[in-house]
């Protein structure tokens, strides 16, 4: 294995873990989620709720097991852009300046979500064991990747309105 797979394995995981635990955490209380979605502006929060959850802990798995590798990571770039859009711009960059709010978190992964769409899932991968990571990889990893944002614009603009009660500057 060479250096790039190790580190295709490392960040894939890495960032499957963090989806999966997000994904866990929302299904965990799919109320509260619920609740949380309709206060930042979402239209049928139950939905939102619902879906995030099941996205969050697919995106995971998938991406843990290096399985259709650029969809999980268009997946977690569409995610994250909705996080961006409908939270996370309205208080600048970094996460200290309103604990848990800055922009940074969300970019971060959505760029990590690039970089694994562009690399590829690498040797240790069902991609790679069914013969499919070369053709997933490259620019068609990163098309996908933005496919996902586009899909991510798609839910925002079918189900989001900025919350009139909530002015942030």
């Amino acid at each position: 294995m060479s250096e790039i797979d190790y580190a295709a394995l490392i960040l894939r995981c890495w960032v499957g873990v963090v989806m999966l635990a997000h994904g866990i955490n929302h299904a965990r209380s799919l109320e509260g989620t619920s609740r949380w979605f309709a206060k930042v502006g979402f239209r049928s929060p139950d939905l939102n709720a619902r879906l995030s959850a099941f996205n969050e802990i697919a995106v995971g798995v998938i991406l843990i097991a290096g399985f259709l590798t650029p969809v999980a990571a268009a997946a977690v770039a569409g995610t994250m852009l909705v996080a961006f859009w409908s939270i996370h711009r309205f208080a600048g960059f970094f996460v200290f300046r309103r604990p848990d709010e800055g922009y940074e978190y969300v970019a971060t992964l959505a760029v990590a979500a690039l970089v694994i769409a562009i690399v590829g899932a690498g040797r240790v991968s069902v991609d790679r064991a069914l013969g499919w990571a070369e053709n997933m990889d490259g620019w068609v990893g990163a098309m996908i990747w933005a496919l996902g944002v586009v899909i991510g614009a798609g839910q925002l603009a079918l189900f989001w309105r900025r919350p009139i009660q909530e002015v942030r500057s």
